[in-house]
């Protein structure tokens, strides 16, 4: 088991708690996390580009000159791929980029993630997160004093001052245990726990 010191929001300690090492004390494989942001990734892409083909363009079918004796090049219609608004060859269409992870691989490379942050030093676990109200000013002073500059937030249910007052600020992101992903992780330095979360993760990726 790790253990890895608890801080409140004016960055002061105030406990330890043991972390399951199933989830974030595993062997790091970069192979597989990269294999799971690369699907995250082709997941998102719309896939909506499309061209039209020289059946599809408008125009007319008629040959505009005859074959021979004109002393120009042939051609047929100009809908041609070669004519100015004709047809495009090869050009995309419509298509789904996604492909399939198992899930057994997915829940791995979000612990090895976990792990990689825990083995860097980047993994801070707060007591609480608590503020008065919805206010950007007070969460950016916050994380002034936890000396956090990009961070993923990881809260345990909902919490609409944090998720309000951060939401405007480049390069934080607060986010639920039932969100939290490989992608995610990795673009953020710091990952950071909130302590009632621990135990919905370790549900998570024992069961």
């Amino acid at each position: 088991m790790s253990t890895v010191e608890v801080k409140n929001i004016k960055n002061e300690k105030v406990g330890e708690i043991e972390l399951n090492d199933q989830i974030f004390n595993r062997e790091v494989k970069p192979y597989l996390l990269h294999d799971v942001v690369r699907q995250q990734r082709a997941a998102k892409r719309a896939g909506t580009a499309s061209t039209k083909g020289r059946g599809e363009v408008k125009g007319s079918s008629a040959k505009p000159w005859r074959q021979k004796g004109t002393g120009r090049a042939r051609a047929g219609n100009k809908r041609s791929p070669l004519w100015r608004g004709g047809g495009v060859v090869f050009g995309p269409k419509p298509r789904d980029f996604n492909f399939k992870l198992n899930r057994k691989v997915r829940q791995q490379a979000i612990s090895m993630a976990i792990s990689a942050r825990l083995q860097e030093g980047n993994l801070v676990v707060l007591d609480d997160f608590t503020m008065e109200a919805i206010k950007t000013k007070d969460f950016v002073t916050i994380m002034d004093v936890l000396q956090l500059n990009n961070a993923l937030i990881i809260i345990d249910g909902d919490n609409e001052v944090l998720s309000k007052s951060s939401r405007n600020v480049p390069g934080y992101k607060v986010m639920k245990t039932e969100g939290l992903n490989v992608y995610d992780i990795l673009l953020h330095e710091k990952l950071v726990l909130l302590q009632p979360a621990i135990p919905s993760l370790e549900e998570r990726f024992t069961a």
